[in-house]
């Protein structure tokens, strides 16, 4: 099955708009402007934070001072998406079986 990327705006504590996007983990960017031009959002800007959260979490978020201009949500939020990614098992015995 394709990756891709979940990009959705959230207002009020809850998902507004979304969409998904054909996406590789390395080329998220051009991913993240085709996603924006689908929901006709302007492009953030891709600070070192966004880059070590996407490094490390395979998501991150952009708040409004973010963009250039106004936004209509209080943030939006991107998420690699890889179904065929191994499972992480949980290290918390509360949820051994």
């Amino acid at each position: 099955m394709a990756t891709s990327l979940w990009v959705r705006t959230i207002r009020h504590h809850q998902t507004d708009r979304q969409a998904t996007v054909p996406c590789t983990r390395g080329d998220a960017h051009a991913a993240l402007r085709d996603a924006c031009h689908e929901l006709d959002l302007p492009e953030p800007i891709w600070l070192d934070k966004n880059e070590r959260d996407w490094a490390e979490f395979g998501m991150t978020r952009f708040l409004p001072d973010a963009f250039f201009e106004p936004v209509p949500f209080d943030r939006l939020e991107i998420e690699y998406i890889d179904p065929d990614a191994p499972k992480k098992k949980s290290r918390d015995p509360r949820n051994a079986f």
